[in-house]
Formats: C-alpha cells, structure tokens, sequence
C-alpha cells in the first residue's frame, strides 16, 4: 500500500470512528428528550459492560465451555454483591483486587 493509500485509511478509519458519535450529538442538542428515552440510554452502559464481562465469567478453557467453578466468576460474585450494597466504585473494585489476588494465591 502506498502513502497515500494509508493517509486514505486513516481518514477513514477517523471518519467512521467520529461520525456515528457527533451525528446524534448534532441531531439531538437542544432538543428535550422524552423520559423514557433517557431511561433506555442510561441501560447501555449495564448492557455493554454484561456483554464484554458475561463470556470471560462464565465460559473457560480452550475448548471454551461452560464452567461454573470458573474462579473469576467466584471473585465476581461477592464483588457484584459489594458493589450493589455499598454502590462505591472504590470498595468495589478494592474487594475485586483483594479477592482476586487471593484467588491466584489459593486456587
């Protein structure tokens, strides 16, 4: 590929990373939006972060099955059960550090 072959790709690359974000942004500023909406888009983040964690929990080894007595989900467990009592970021994740790392140590 040439230079300009790869000037081309980054503009690219930079155009569909930032047009998808700015064309709502433009579309939607000063605009009211209706509750129900709001509520709908505070989900997102719930619903990518279970998409991203769910499959590193819950499936292991290399032949990539189902596996309940995977540790990382025995670390998550009680960690998940903090964070929703204390709703504290920090305690959260100091609960997730310490769990894991005992974890690594027992298991």
């Amino acid at each position: 590929m040439t230079d300009s072959g790869y000037i081309l790709l980054l503009f690219g690359m930079a155009a569909v990373t930032y047009v998808p974000r700015w064309l709502p942004l433009r579309l939607l500023s000063g605009r009211t939006l209706p509750r129900w909406f709001l509520d709908w888009l505070s989900l997102i983040p719930v619903a990518v972060l279970s998409a991203l964690l769910l499959p590193e929990l819950l499936i292991s080894g290399p032949s990539r099955h189902l596996d309940p007595t995977n540790p990382k989900l025995l670390v998550a467990i009680p960690t998940f059960l903090v964070a929703a009592k204390t709703k504290s970021l920090l305690w959260a994740v100091l609960t997730g550090m310490a769990l894991y790392w005992a974890a690594g140590k027992l298991l």
